[in-house]
């Protein structure tokens, strides 16, 4: 047993200890951090606190400080150099997470900075766990200069290195501007709250030196601009709580790393439960809108499907749900909006989506609804026939179970982007009322028959009796079920039951890619 000297100088230490986790936690000091809360904004921690299981963060480098001698900073050193590092669960999975703290010059990244969050994506990577950046920083620590650069480069390059091997997620919780928006570029999904998160390279005050341009911080790269209009964050919500709730409702979904199946979910949905109500979703005109959700919600257990992206690019549809308490990703045109063309914005959208699923082991699900690629000079312009390939090349390149259902039309070489047959989908299905052809029969006998019914006397007539009979003959299911393309032409109350079974049969599901250090993808 120690003495009561060597118990006093014990105690001394564990004191100091103590006080320096005091010190530690209060980052910027109490000024700071009332000025943080009147903002509306959480600190580093209580975010971590609210984002991880009670009770599980563990930190790690707490007392790391700045090296930096230049511009007086050797003598304001705070302990965690402004970002806190550590690991938790999150229903019980362990992940790994950094949170950067404003109140400490400003959340700015230097070489002190960086190696912590460094340090935490190695330790993620090496463990198979997913890595949480909940970002509010103001940029690189210009006292710093180039160390604070190479900073950056550092959390770059693993997030490069990274992808696809454990998912990466990204939390903007304040202003993101310069070097800090390419991190959560790279990475899998990008999380922001409205009126508090910015993300843009260049601000307005620079934006309106070099070009005159006079732009708000919200317009320019505000939650709603980048959620709507750019498609770089995949997710807006009101405040930080929601905003962290679901991040942990996302990796429900998904799995901790590359090499691991996604969680199960236990559900009392029935298996074998019918609903005829699909029967009668998809109007029989083929120039009526519907709403595909009502199809895929309907299917999925309990109803529930976690959509992505939602308010970008809306004519087309990803997220994920759960069949038989699996999860699949689910990519489906939206009849509603464009008649559920492709276009430039919803061929990327669906296509890193699904090169996100194949990544993780997550099946793939396509609803298709698709008149074609959206015309005009605009599309044309803007690259629709690289960007379009892009989505192509997803599909083809997947080796995950991949189902497709054609509801209504599939024409064109949208067909054969969205999942067919032709680019390795095991299997696909179609609605009885499904056209599937070159072109839709008004355009098809338009061109067939453009002698005859400008020669003929009544025109009108003739027409309607020629696209009757093509939609008749071809624009139908059986004939591609004929030919083998479609596996089964299915009664629409029965999908459910049928996709189970389906994604149950491709569970033990084996493909490899011919070998090659990796395939150039239409960037």
């Amino acid at each position: 047993m120690a003495n009561s000297k060597d118990r006093k100088i014990i105690d001394e230490k564990l004191k100091e200890l103590e006080e320096k986790h005091k010190l530690a936690e209060l980052g910027g000091g109490i000024e700071r951090i009332e000025n943080q809360h009147k903002q509306g904004k959480l600190t580093a921690r209580e975010r971590i606190n609210l984002l991880l299981d009670e009770g599980t963060f563990v930190e790690i480098d707490k007392f790391v400080l700045n090296r930096n001698t230049g511009f007086g900073m050797e003598k304001n050193r705070i302990y965690g150099d402004g970002v806190v590092t550590g690991y938790g669960k999150i229903r019980g999975r362990t992940v790994f997470v950094f949170s950067q703290d404003f109140t400490v010059f400003g959340g700015s990244l230097a070489s002190a900075h960086a190696r912590k969050i460094v340090k935490i994506m190695d330790l993620a990577y090496k463990n198979g766990a997913p890595i949480i950046g909940l970002n509010d920083s103001g940029g690189a620590r210009i006292q710093e200069g180039v160390e604070s650069l190479a900073g950056y480069a550092d959390i770059f390059f693993r997030n490069t290195r990274y992808s696809g091997i454990i998912p990466q997620i990204s939390v903007i919780m304040g202003p993101n501007a310069g070097g800090a928006v390419y991190s959560p570029a790279l990475t899998d999904f990008i999380f922001m709250v409205r009126k508090i998160s910015y993300m843009f390279v260049t601000g307005p005050d620079v934006i309106k030196a070099v070009t005159h341009e006079e732009i708000t911080k919200e317009k320019l790269g505000g939650a709603e601009t980048h959620t709507r209009i750019s498609g770089v964050a995949h997710f807006a919500f009101d405040t930080e709580e929601e905003t962290l709730a679901m991040v942990r409702e996302l990796l429900s979904f998904i799995p901790s790393n590359w090499m691991e199946d996604p969680p199960v979910k236990p559900t009392s949905d029935p298996v074998d439960r019918i609903d005829e109500e699909l029967r009668y979703i998809v109007p029989p005109d083929p120039s009526k809108p519907y709403d595909m959700r009502e199809i895929i919600t309907r299917i999925l257990d309990d109803g529930y499907f976690f959509e992505i992206q939602k308010d970008f690019a809306q004519n087309i549809i990803i997220g994920f749900g759960r069949l038989n308490g699996r999860t699949v990703g689910i990519v489906a045109n939206q009849p509603e909006h464009l008649a559920g063309c492709l276009d430039i914005n919803a061929s990327k959208k669906a296509a890193r989506f699904v090169r996100f699923c194949d990544a993780f082991n997550i099946p793939l699900l396509t609803f298709e609804d698709v008149p074609g690629f959206l015309p005009g000079s605009d599309q044309e312009y803007g690259g629709i026939i690289k960007e379009g390939a892009k989505l192509l090349y997803a599909f083809a390149e997947s080796t995950v179970p991949r189902i497709t259902v054609i509801t209504r039309k599939a024409y064109g070489g949208a067909y054969d982007v969205m999942n067919s047959k032709h680019i390795g989908a095991d299997i696909n299905l179609a609605f009885p009322n499904a056209e599937i052809a070159v072109m839709g029969p008004d355009g098809a006998v338009n061109i067939i028959f453009k002698k005859e019914l400008a020669e003929a006397e009544n025109p009108e007539e003739l027409k309607k009796k020629l696209v009757a009979d093509y939609r008749k003959n071809f624009a139908n299911p059986y004939k591609a079920a004929g030919l083998g393309y479609i596996d089964e032409v299915i009664d629409p109350a029965y999908l459910r039951p049928k996709l189970i079974s389906y994604f149950e049969m491709l569970r033990n599901k084996s493909e490899s890619l011919p070998p090659k250090k990796h395939g150039n993808i239409p960037l």
